[in-house]
């Protein structure tokens, strides 16, 4: 499929206007598009860049339609969107990714599914509907993570459980109605791979991000990752693969681990930019972010090369006392580290209310400049 390409004085709109949307809406700024966002919540992240801001639920119908009827191509942040909505987008104006892909991925039991009719390497799981066989899952894997199958990201929607018998108050605790139970694993390294594609098939693909997560959260991530090369040419194939068998237009990320015993195998998948490729706005020669707006809008796809190592560390609501900020200006005490903040209004425990990057001669010192900043602020 060709795409007449969307040119800067357009207008993109986000389904969507949390911080990715902030970020992505930012980098088309800077190209020259317009942009629109619709959004439930009315501070949002991307409102300040936004000409236009429409305040509706994800599955206001009529809402997405405005916004599409407005726009030269609607595109998201945020996958958990009903698919009329994104049907209702996707009849007026050109919608990227489309409602087939985020139809299996945006639910984690489908998306599971998928992956495993697909062939690609998983780890152990069982989908679950009832308290019983959430039970009897548990005690045919072992020790295991219940996962809400609808949303349920950056460690909420999750319960950790070793007996049997914990099963049934964890599929209770998850919300019910359908989960995922995951095997443990013996996880030696944690790595993700960013893929653009276009809708004439042209892709570009990033080098693996070493990630590392704190109680399911995202702490740090860095690039290059250091990873052995045969790790890397496979991690990055089976990214292409899978976003190729998806027919992804816009961006793909795959989370990954790489197991003690060598296995490497797919954990989840987000059609959008995604934070462990933050750093791409230092690091490599395109940032995810302007290449989300190349792939939606059918302009020729970036460079991905590391031009720099490049590493970041998310600030989470954690670091505000009684409403006041900490003190930024400490961080930027040390070289080579800057401060990206959202735009949230108030702060709470596990938000993500921004976060560090910094580049450095070698991966090593960009990830311990990040580091150490962050110290600074926990002060």
């Amino acid at each position: 499929m060709t795409q007449t390409p969307i040119l800067p004085g357009a207008t993109i709109g986000f389904l969507g206007g949390g911080q990715l949307g902030r970020m992505a809406a930012m980098a088309a700024r800077s190209m020259g598009y317009d942009i629109q966002v619709l959004d439930p919540d009315t501070s949002c992240s991307a409102r300040p860049i936004a000409s236009k801001c429409i305040t509706a639920k994800w599955g206001d119908t009529a809402a997405g339609a405005a916004l599409a009827r407005e726009c030269a191509v609607v595109t998201l942040e945020i996958e958990q969107i009903p698919v009329e909505t994104l049907d209702a987008v996707a009849a007026i104006t050109p919608l990227h990714p489309g409602s087939g892909p985020l139809y299996i991925v945006q639910d984690r039991a489908r998306q599971k599914e998928w992956l495993r009719s697909e062939g690609f390497p998983l780890g152990g799981f069982k989908t679950v509907t009832t308290e019983q066989e959430c039970v009897n899952a548990v005690r045919a894997l072992g020790p295991s993570i219940v996962k809400s199958s609808h949303g349920g990201y950056d460690g909420r929607g999750q319960a950790r459980v070793t007996e049997s018998f914990e099963g049934a108050n964890a599929f209770t605790g998850v919300g019910g109605g359908c989960a995922v139970v995951e095997a443990f694993l013996d996880i030696h390294e944690e790595l993700s791979v960013m893929v653009a594609r276009s809708a004439d098939g042209a892709v570009a693909v990033y080098p693996p991000s070493r990630n590392h997560h704190t109680a399911g959260v995202l702490t740090w991530a860095v690039t290059p990752g250091g990873f052995a090369s045969e790790t890397e040419t496979q991690a990055m194939a089976l990214a292409l693969q899978i976003t190729e068998r998806l027919g992804i237009v816009g961006l793909l990320a795959v989370e990954m681990f790489k197991l003690t015993n060598g296995d490497l195998l797919v954990n989840e998948l987000a059609p959008r930019p995604h934070n462990t490729y933050h750093h791409s706005e230092r690091a490599h020669a395109t940032s995810q972010f302007e290449q989300m707006i190349r792939a939606v809008c059918g302009l020729p796809l970036g460079a991905t090369d590391i031009l720099v190592p490049g590493a970041i560390h998310n600030l989470l609501g954690d670091l505000w006392h009684d409403g006041i900020a900490p003190d930024f200006a400490q961080a930027l005490t040390i070289p080579g580290v800057r401060v990206h903040l959202y735009g949230k209004p108030s702060a709470r425990p596990g938000r993500k209310m921004g976060h560090l990057s910094a580049v450095g001669a070698t991966p090593e010192e960009a990830l311990a400049r990040v580091q150490q900043a962050y110290e600074l602020l926990k002060r």
